[in-house]
């Protein structure tokens, strides 16, 4: 016997949109919520459904999920300076020894944290919004500042 099957296509009209999040940052160690701005970028883009990734341009400043809690923010901050003390030697703080820029910051510190942290997150976006749990936020993390910087936001879905 011969089985037929037919595969009915439903085209799906995709989008995708590439936005930055500028942000100027006002401590050396700053966490940031940034997620109402993700979610901004999603309705203004007409995403429905699909998936949204978030990309710092920096090698000191990391992308995560955590809460929003200001002492655990704290914590955060103190947790850094346990993890990567900024005052220890580090070999890429011999500035002297390197070819770069006279104002090069001394930041080995936050270069080892952003990378235990990571520099990008994705997130699926459904009926139009972040799919986050209860208490979770996306936050960028300033591990050298206070700087100008800037994430890369690619949206991709349908309207």
């Amino acid at each position: 016997m011969i089985y037929s099957t037919t595969i009915e296509k439903n085209l799906i009209s995709m989008n995708a949109l590439h936005h930055y999040i500028h942000l100027k940052t006002k401590q050396n160690v700053q966490l940031l919520d940034i997620t109402d701005q993700v979610q901004q970028l999603i309705a203004d883009g007409h995403i429905i459904n699909g998936i949204v990734s978030i990309s710092s341009q920096h090698t000191t400043v990391a992308v995560t999920v955590n809460e929003n809690e200001a002492r655990l923010l704290d914590d955060i901050a103190t947790f850094f300076e346990k993890l990567a003390p900024e005052n220890s030697h580090y070999l890429h703080n011999d500035i002297h020894l390197r070819d770069c820029p006279p104002d090069e910051p001394e930041n080995a510190h936050a270069h080892l944290i952003a990378m235990c942290m990571g520099n990008s997150e994705s997130f699926s976006v459904v009926e139009g919004k972040l799919v986050l749990g209860t208490y979770q936020s996306i936050m960028a993390i300033e591990l050298d500042g206070p700087r100008e910087r800037k994430l890369s936001v690619q949206l991709l879905g349908s309207a």
